[in-house]
């Protein structure tokens, strides 16, 4: 058995051909404040002291400390298979094991709790794992087989009495059967290819069997401390929509074995704090006040490198931040209004007012390092001659004042979410609705907050267009986007007549999900490219990275394949730090107080973002 194997390579250099409509080159990005309010900006500029905290000689981890984290939303659910919100996925990366391991630059599979990697029949239906011994989670229950098992059970088939769904990224789960104390095997309807890459995300975090009991309630806001995981990590107290506190496991003792770094973790511990004020948490992490930020944006990354601050642009490694075209909708189901649309948008505009180099132009569907990358030149060429000549032909009247066009007394209007999980999403939308504007389309802007946004993106007559994105290093994140029975972006199926949008795209991805061979589900996700390309369905608009800030004390941060913080190597080299790791008498409380006070006080005011 080998120690590691890569289920989902990217394509290797396969190049749709050009669309004949030219391609404009990309203008020079111009960094456009909007980020900071003015005065933030000011202070930030001119009165903030740059970090230049003295740094230790060599690059030997120290251990203590507690580090201080804004997120600009709170979560949700730790429920693992509803981890993907960022904010969810943040913790439940960091407080839980999974069975293998996926590296984020090979994207290769390692073991972890599995103590090798599973045996796999030949059609791809059965998946045999052997357990770690020793493992235990956090209220001192034992890891074992039968544990593993009641996880896969519960992520594979849910529970609908207690709320808890299914997981999109197991598909045709029929059961597990424990062989012995050390050995679960997983069985499967139908070839399920991506299993053992869905084993290692933060979507297949394991947990106690206590904890395994609790109905979705128990995994939400104030229920926080009774989750038990076997992660490098406890939950150690919540206050909630402001701050959730996890701490070190002494006993932590079972990394993955390909990892250097082994035991427990350095640091003591994080705070995770909330607070929906972008210049609150920029001016916490440039003044000191905080160690690290989610979600730096881009107009003002310059600045904030500027004042010493480390910057990472982290790769998602999924599909690209884009618009999925509903032609169930009677104006979208013409293919004529959908290449109009594409052509009448300007995407190199896009990027070069709102965005910085961090977020390249997106050149497929999917993301450069995405399994199943194809890149497709011109398909998303800008022409917006080429988009009144389409609307023209379709029949949709442009009035003699340039207004908006009809067609039989009906307006040229659409309306689009705004996805609040993603940059600057109101901003790319305002753009693209100038851009429609021009060659007569209405685009309305959907209002709400991210309870509403969700809710009106499920209705087919509140959103035509739907602006997401999704993150999985795998064949398998299509179906998660496009399928019926996951996400469902177009909406595809009538579920009272039985009608479909575009029934050849479920057929495709069922060709993704559903062969055991690596070379079929690369060419299934190639075809499935061509024909969103083909059919005028999806706008790629850019390759969507996360962008952490952290001060220069914050040494070994990384990430897991799609961008989720990984808190486990992570080490601050600052004095009161390696005072601690010498063993002077400084309690951990005070230690805390000397770094963080004022960002305690930032916190009172904190309020949760939806």
């Amino acid at each position: 058995m080998p120690s590691s194997l890569t289920p989902s390579s990217p394509a290797l250099g396969r190049t749709l051909p050009p669309r004949t409509l030219p391609a404009r080159a990309v203008p020079r990005r111009a960094v456009l404040g909007g980020g900071l309010g003015l005065g933030a900006l000011l202070t930030l500029v001119g009165c903030t002291p740059t970090d230049t905290t003295p740094l230790p000689a060599g690059d030997e981890p120290v251990r203590g400390g507690v580090l201080r984290y804004f997120e600009p939303q709170t979560w949700t659910t730790l429920f693992p298979p509803q981890a993907g919100f960022y904010p969810n996925g943040g913790i439940v990366n960091n407080i839980t094991d999974r069975l293998l391991y996926q590296d984020e630059e090979t994207l290769e599979l390692h073991p972890w709790i599995a103590e090798e990697l599973p045996e796999v029949n030949a059609d791809a239906t059965e998946f045999t794992f052997r357990i770690r011994t020793g493992v235990t989670y956090s209220d001192g229950s034992a890891l074992d087989a039968a544990n593993v098992a009641k996880n896969f059970d519960l992520f594979g088939l849910g529970d609908n009495a207690r709320g808890l769904p299914i997981s999109e990224q197991i598909t045709n789960y029929a059961g597990s059967e424990v062989l012995d104390d050390r050995t679960v095997r997983f069985r499967f309807d139908a070839p399920a290819p991506g299993f053992p890459q869905a084993t290692s995300t933060m979507n297949a975090g394991l947990l106690s069997n206590a904890t395994l009991d609790l109905d979705s309630e128990g995994f939400g806001p104030g229920r926080s401390t009774g989750i038990a995981t076997s992660g490098p990590f406890y939950i150690a107290d919540e206050e909630v929509g402001t701050r959730l506190s996890i701490r070190a496991r002494e006993d932590y003792d079972w990394a993955p074995p390909h990892f250097e770094h082994q035991g427990r973790a350095h640091l003591d511990g994080l705070d995770y704090l909330v607070n929906a004020e972008y210049s609150v948490r920029i001016g916490a992490l440039v003044s000191g006040q905080a160690d690290g930020v989610r979600d730096v944006q881009a107009p003002d990354e310059a600045r904030v490198v500027e004042k010493g601050i480390q910057l990472f642009a982290q790769p998602t490694n999924g599909i690209n931040n884009c618009m999925t075209l509903r032609q169930r909708d009677p104006i979208l189901e013409d293919v004529q209004v959908r290449r109009a649309l594409t052509a009448a948008i300007d995407r190199e505009r896009i990027v070069s007012k709102l965005f910085t180099d961090n977020y390249p132009v997106a050149t497929g569907i999917l993301a450069r390092g995405a399994a199943g990358y194809v890149e497709a030149p011109g398909a998303w060429a800008f022409d917006p001659q080429e988009a009144n000549r389409l609307l023209d032909e379709a029949g949709w009247a442009r009035p003699a004042d340039g207004g908006y066009r009809v067609k039989d007394g009906t307006r040229l209007s659409v309306r689009v979410n705004i996805a609040l999980p993603q940059p600057r999403s109101r901003e790319v939308q305002s753009l693209v609705q100038e851009d429609l504007r021009r060659v007569g389309v209405q685009l309305l802007i959907n209002e709400g907050d991210q309870a509403q946004q969700t809710i009106d993106s499920a209705n087919l007559d509140r959103v035509q267009i739907y602006h997401s994105m999704v993150a999985r290093a795998d064949y398998d994140v299509v179906a998660s986007q496009w399928s019926v029975n996951n996400r469902n972006a177009f909406l595809n199926e009538d579920a009272e007549t039985g009608e479909w949008g575009d029934e050849e795209v479920e057929e495709i991805l069922a060709r993704v999900t559903g062969s055991a061979r690596a070379e079929d589900r690369e060419a299934a996700v190639a075809d499935l490219q061509e024909h969103f390309i083909d059919q005028a369905q999806v706008i790629p608009l850019f390759e969507e990275p996360q962008v952490f800030g952290f001060r220069r004390t914050v040494q070994g941060f990384a990430t897991e394949p799609v961008g989720r913080p990984r808190f486990y190597d992570v080490w601050l080299a600052d004095g009161d730090t390696r005072a601690e790791a010498a063993g002077e008498t400084r309690s951990t409380g005070s230690t805390r107080s000397a770094r963080t006070t004022a960002a305690e006080a930032a916190g009172t005011t904190t309020r949760q973002e939806a």
